[in-house]
């Protein structure tokens, strides 16, 4: 097995469904503080299968984002990468070589890198953590899910993150079927909410900023209510401001639901490539009982799906059906779309300076938000 990287421009990232991979991802968190780096990867593709003997050549490119925590020191943070996912049994090794690989390409005062991987979950492969409902529990502990990780690396210094930043768990839903088949495969409670709403008055259109302040009242109140991480205004105006020199593979949706002109529900679909994704949601406590949030995700599905998008990543999920989880109001709406359920490795760390990394990682320990 190897790997190599090569810098190349932020703009020539190629194409991709998943969105914080993109060159706009890039500029978004460019404009919060982040400085993006790009790679082309280069690894043999017996990462993929350590049976394969011919040492074939597999290629993609790979964002990193730097972020200084102060004068003296930073850490790279590459979300949702590499997307590039080796063989279950290489995941520790592909790691551990990338990630001797980056850092003569980093700042030499950078503490860590920090993968927030979008592979799927070893654990969630296996029937010792499902119940008898095929539910996924949760993985096992930390100790346990390291020693797995490092089996078979040299340095043993993969480690898993005090907490994960984007998303874990998540539906997705197959856009190449028909309306009516999406519609179908719902469980019949979404379907009725769904035309629930539009009989009772419901309206979903597509706006631009110049109803940034109304999303942002909604977004601010869903935040508060479910103690989710707040972003300024100003991050969703520089966000809806880049998509004047969008790549063409990138496409920004604002969407509102309101009745005569009261607005209940809104989101931010953004299209990457292929794939469609519920970023950012927000609703209101009021009017409830109209289910404008189940209108506009089935608008926001439809929209999707008329644009070329082939898959709907819902983004952000309890890992199973337990009424006990924080977020098991989102696992009921979600799981109501008739998607079927992702689950993520989250985050791992690779310190490169040990003292540091260990002060870093004690300051994060109280901080469970997701922060996208």
């Amino acid at each position: 097995m190897y790997c190599k990287v090569e810098s190349k421009e932020i703009d020539e990232i190629n194409s991709t469904n998943i969105l914080p991979q993109t060159s706009f991802w890039a500029q978004v968190k460019n404009q919060q503080g982040f400085i993006p780096y790009a790679f082309k990867l280069v690894a043999s593709d017996d990462v993929l299968d350590p049976n394969r003997q011919e040492n074939k050549k597999i290629t993609d490119d790979l964002l990193i984002l730097i972020k200084y925590i102060s004068t003296n020191y930073c850490f790279a943070y590459i979300p949702y990468g590499p997307k590039i996912q080796p063989h279950d049994e290489n995941y520790g090794k592909f790691l551990e070589e990338l990630s001797e690989v980056l850092k003569s390409h980093l700042p030499s005062n950078c503490i860590l890198i920090r993968y927030d991987l979008p592979w799927k979950n070893q654990w969630a492969m296996e029937d010792d953590y499902s119940d008898n409902r095929n539910f996924w529990l949760c993985p096992p502990s930390v100790y346990t899910q390291e020693f797995r990780l490092n089996f078979n690396t040299n340095n043993w210094n993969l480690l898993k993150s005090p907490s994960d930043i984007l998303p874990t768990n998540t539906f997705f839903l197959d856009l190449k079927q028909r309306e009516d088949q999406l519609l179908q495969h719902m469980k019949p409670k979404t379907r009725y909410n769904i035309r629930l709403a539009f009989r009772k008055g419901i309206q979903v259109k597509e706006y631009g900023i110049d109803k940034l302040d109304e999303w942002y009242a909604l977004y601010k109140e869903t935040c508060d209510r479910n103690n989710l991480t707040l972003h300024n205004e100003d991050y969703f105006k520089g966000m809806l401001a880049l998509q004047k020199n969008n790549p063409e593979d990138i496409k920004i949706n604002l969407l509102m639901a309101d009745i005569d002109g009261n607005y209940l529900a809104a989101m931010f679909l953004i299209q990457s490539n292929k794939r469609g994704t519920y970023l950012y949601g927000a609703s209101s406590s009021a009017n409830r009982h109209l289910m404008a949030t189940y209108a506009i995700q089935w608008e926001a599905i439809k929209l999707a799906k008329k644009s070329g998008c082939k898959e709907y990543d819902m983004f952000g999920s309890a890992p199973n059906a337990s009424k006990s989880h924080p977020m098991h109001g989102l696992y009921r709406f979600k799981s109501g779309f008739g998607g079927h359920m992702f689950h993520r490795m989250g985050c791992w760390d690779y310190p490169l300076i040990k003292d540091e990394y260990q002060i870093f990682k004690a300051q994060e320990v109280n901080n469970q938000k997701y922060h996208v």
